[in-house]
């Protein structure tokens, strides 16, 4: 399948939007296990990372932005969606800017993606809830950032690879 027309664009986007919201729900389903409320596993910036590298920045945005909308429109509420909003945004426009640099490999570009999600989410609450306090979850933020962000950039080069390949 040539990615470059039209129709084909179209569908790669529905595709792309569909299993980010899968994942998401996904993501809903598995049980906070963690110390730090908040933290999850990023199981669709997987999908992120691979709409930027095949797709391209405007496309991973938009498929990233569809995602946050529907699925807080679906399964979350109007604080979900501040918060997806915040984080969603602000790590898609750095891995957008990191990808641009051309110095980082996808794993690079989405740990950079996940502490900056911790790092958005952190602002609008302490936006939105009118403290400070809340910024001392962001070590253990960071830190799974990384690790999650690591992990799902591996997964997202792994994939790009054998889309590259299935599509040349």
């Amino acid at each position: 399948m040539d990615i470059r027309t039209k129709t084909s664009k179209i569908t790669l986007y529905g595709i792309f939007a569909a299993l980010a919201m899968i994942l998401s729900y996904v993501e809903l389903q598995i049980p906070a296990f963690f110390a730090v409320p908040g933290m999850k596993l990023g199981l669709t910036n997987i999908v992120v990372v691979v709409a930027l590298y095949v797709l391209g920045e405007k496309s991973a945005f938009f498929i990233n932005l569809i995602r946050i909308l529907v699925v807080s429109l679906l399964f979350g509420t109007v604080m979900s969606l501040w918060f997806s909003l915040a984080g969603g945004v602000l790590s898609t426009l750095i891995m957008i800017l990191l990808k641009r640099c051309d110095k980082f490999s996808p794993v690079g570009v989405s740990a950079a993606g996940g502490i900056t999600h911790n790092i958005g989410q952190i602002m609008i609450a302490m936006i939105l809830l009118q403290t400070k306090f809340i910024v001392w979850y962001l070590p253990a933020l960071w830190l799974s950032g990384v690790v999650s962000g690591v992990v799902i950039g591996i997964i997202g080069g792994i994939v790009c690879d054998h889309l590259k390949k299935a599509t040349h």
